[in-house]
């Protein structure tokens, strides 16, 4: 079992910048591969991106390339996201996810590839 709980949401301002935290509990961090989603509303919800179980490896969706950076901590069980160049596009509620059958090199892309998901944290970006 996986606890995840995602903290960091807010309204913020086109151009300005944001940083998520996941906070992970339960199984040894580490062991999984992490992820990052979003859903707005009315909308499916869509992989952002995500790190692999070392934290070595990152990979991200062609819409917040260069302007998020996934990190993580396995000292302290954390994952982040730091957004930059926010767009009201960004606007969505973001969940992180974990992923116990994640190969040890491998981001998986899917929901369904991540077992655990913390409670989503919101993010506006107004204009």
């Amino acid at each position: 079992q996986v606890q995840l709980v995602e903290s960091g949401g807010g309204l913020v301002q086109v151009g300005d910048s944001l940083a998520l935290s996941c906070a992970a509990s339960g199984r040894t961090f580490g062991t999984y591969g992490m992820g990052w989603f979003r859903q707005a509303a009315g909308k499916e919800r869509e992989f952002v991106g995500g790190v692999t179980r070392s934290g070595g490896v990152t990979y991200y969706a062609d819409s917040v390339k260069g302007r998020f950076t996934i990190s993580s901590d396995n000292a302290k069980n954390m994952m982040y996201l730091e957004m930059n160049t926010l767009k009201p596009e960004d606007t969505a509620v973001y969940y992180c996810a974990a992923s116990i059958r994640s190969g040890a090199d491998s981001v998986p892309v899917t929901e369904r590839s991540y077992n655990y998901w913390g409670q989503g944290t919101q993010v506006t970006v107004s204009s």
